[in-house]
């Protein structure tokens, strides 16, 4: 997979933090699976998912750590690249998150 080039890295609206924790997801009122973090910011967060087929609009609800706090957050799928014939990588918009979350993750980004 290629690297976000410098030009990439500066048209994102929030600086990145690099991750590599296990997560887990849903569709809205569904089970949780696991996926695998890449990255995650104030306004999102990437992930790997293998054998599950997620499109652009899926609302899913996601579930990590931040530093010590485990976090819940809801967000919208705003692009999703298919890795190989069953793993995807995932860039996922938060729409609901606490507000703890967010500062906490401002201060990682630093």
């Amino acid at each position: 997979m290629q690297q976000p080039t410098t030009r990439d890295r500066d048209r994102r609206k929030f600086p990145r933090i690099r991750t590599e924790q296990l997560i887990s997801f849903a569709f809205v009122e569904s089970e949780n699976r696991l996926a695998v973090s890449k990255n995650l910011s104030r306004g999102g967060i990437c992930f790997e998912v293998m054998g599950c087929e997620i499109a652009l609009g899926d609302v899913l609800r996601l579930t990590f750590n931040v530093q010590d706090e485990t976090v819940v957050a809801v967000g919208k799928v705003m692009w999703a690249t298919d890795i190989d014939a069953f793993t995807q990588e995932v860039g996922l918009e938060f729409i609901d998150i606490d507000p703890f979350a967010l500062e906490t993750l401002e201060r990682e980004a630093l």
